[in-house]
Parts: C-alpha cells; structure tokens; sequence
C-alpha cells in the first residue's frame, strides 16, 4: 500500500499531459472547422439580407430579415429557376447512367479479359487521370463544333458513354480486382459468355463501386460550372451554375442577394443526396471485394 502511491503519482500527471493535449488537439480543430464552415454560414446568413446591407454589415447577426432575394432570385432571367434546375437535372442523370454504363464496361474489359496490350491500355488509361481538362478544351469545342453540337447537352453527355472519367474506370477495376475468379469459371462451365459473367456475377457484386461512382457523378456534374458554360448558350438551356453567373449584375449589388439565394437553394440536393448517401460512399471506398 505505501509503495503503490508514488505510482499513483506518477500516472496522474501523464494523464494531464494527455488530457491537455486532447484538447488542443480538439480546440485546434474546432478553430479550424468555424474558418471553413464560416464562408458557408456567411452565405446563408446573407442570403437573408436585403441586398444593401449584404457588404455593408457583414457581420453574422442580421438586422433585417427579408425573403425577397428567393423571390427576386427565381426569375432573375425572366425565367423560373426550376427551368435551370430540370437542365441540371438532365445533364446530372444522363451523365451518372453514362458512367455507370460504360466504365463498368470498360473496367470489366481491363481487369478480367485476356487481350494484347490489356496493360498498355490501363497504363494510358491511369495517364489521362493526371491530364488536366483544359489541355482538351479546345481541340473538343472545335471537334463538337463541327458536329454542330455546340448549344445542345450532347458534348455534356456523349462522352460520358465513351468511358472518358479514368478515376472511375480505376475505381472499379480495383474493385473488381478484388472478385474471386472462380466465380468467373463457375459460370463459364455452365456455358456463359463474357457479357453473360459480367451481367449476371460480376455487376452484382459492384454495387459499392457504382454507388461510389454515382455519388461522385451526381457532385461533380451538379457542380461543374466550366463545361456548360463554354458549350451552352442560350439561356434556355443554362444548368443551374451558369444561370448562377449569369445572375450577377457588375452594375448593381442587387445582384449579389439573388446570387446567394439561389445558391443557398441549389446546394440543397447535393447536401440531401450526400446525407442520405454517405454511408454507401464510405462503404464502396472502404470495400475491396469479398471477405
């Protein structure tokens, strides 16, 4: 008994030590959270505020509450907001079922057929992850320009049934990677065929992997203001990020509630389909095949 107290002793202050460092630790990250959700807080705030007090007190406590931004906001472009909302939603859907469609394809060809230069292939095809977008602007605009597709979603949507998202083909070849074979030969002595594998044993099983790839299609394409803008011209078919852009007025500051409005109403079905779906997102990231 009159040993074991110096050790007492000796244990409390380590755990002081680790208690005081767990709450810097906590505190340093909850400093670092207010500065990142604070432009997001300030948005949601401002979009609350007449438009003349927006820049002029900028602070998080509004004095004046008004829902007129929404209700200037959503014809701001002598058209209802839920126009840009459907185009979106076209480009968004069209976009998920064209990536679901042909990287699954693709990955398939690449982790399970035997071919000439199968390697070669996803080596180049791991290369274009690491190429940047506007290296192949131009040369695209020229090429749907030529076409006649400018002004219409099919540059939007035709390459996604031609596999071009190599992030998702990797993802699921890693995946598929991860799928016993014997599966593979189990179905192929009962007389399938390699689309017969794929359809019937080897999509099945992906189901963490498309939904990873629909989620990331889903955040991506709701979001992506630079494509539409270079291929969209007529306001009839602006997606909601250019009808965004188009809203702000360099001239007035009246602008800038609407903006935030209509912000604040777009992000709503990327947080609802990101809260709905994140346990499916973590689970497709976290699942290498079968256990």
């Amino acid at each position: 008994m009159i040993d074991a107290a110096p050790v007492v002793g000796a244990r409390g202050p380590r755990s002081r030590r680790r208690t005081r460092s767990a709450m810097l630790k906590h505190g340093a990250l909850l400093l670092f959270l207010i500065v990142m959700i604070y432009p997001l807080v300030w948005m949601i705030v401002s979009a609350f505020k007449p438009a003349h007090l927006i820049l002029t007190e900028p602070g998080l406590i509004p004095t004046e509450v008004t829902f007129e931004n929404f209700r200037e906001g959503w014809h701001a472009l002598n058209r209802p907001f839920s126009m840009f909302f459907l185009n979106s939603l076209v480009v968004t859907v069209g976009s998920i079922l064209g990536n679901l469609f042909s990287c699954s394809l693709a990955a398939y060809a690449l982790a399970r057929l035997e071919f000439r230069s199968r390697r070669l292939f996803f080596g180049i095809t791991l290369v274009s992850v690491m190429l940047p977008m506007h290296v192949l602007i131009i040369p695209q605009y020229i090429f749907f320009a030529q076409l006649g597709w400018v002004d219409t979603y099919l540059p939007l949507l035709i390459p996604k049934l031609l596999a071009t998202d190599a992030f998702f083909i990797f993802l699921m070849v890693q995946f598929i990677r991860g799928i016993p074979r014997d599966l593979d030969r189990a179905a192929a002595i009962d007389g399938a065929g390699p689309f017969r594998i794929f359809w019937h044993v080897i999509l099945p099983l992906m189901r963490p992997a498309l939904v990873t790839t629909t989620i990331f299609t889903f955040i991506w394409t709701w979001n992506d203001f630079f494509t539409p803008l270079i291929y969209l011209t007529s306001t009839d078919m602006y997606t909601v990020p250019v009808a965004l852009s188009a809203m702000v007025s360099s001239e007035s500051q009246q602008g800038i509630g609407m903006l935030f409005a209509m912000s604040l109403v777009s992000l709503l079905p990327v947080i609802l389909f990101f809260v709905f779906a994140q346990r499916y997102l973590i689970r497709g990231m976290v699942t290498s095949g079968l256990k």
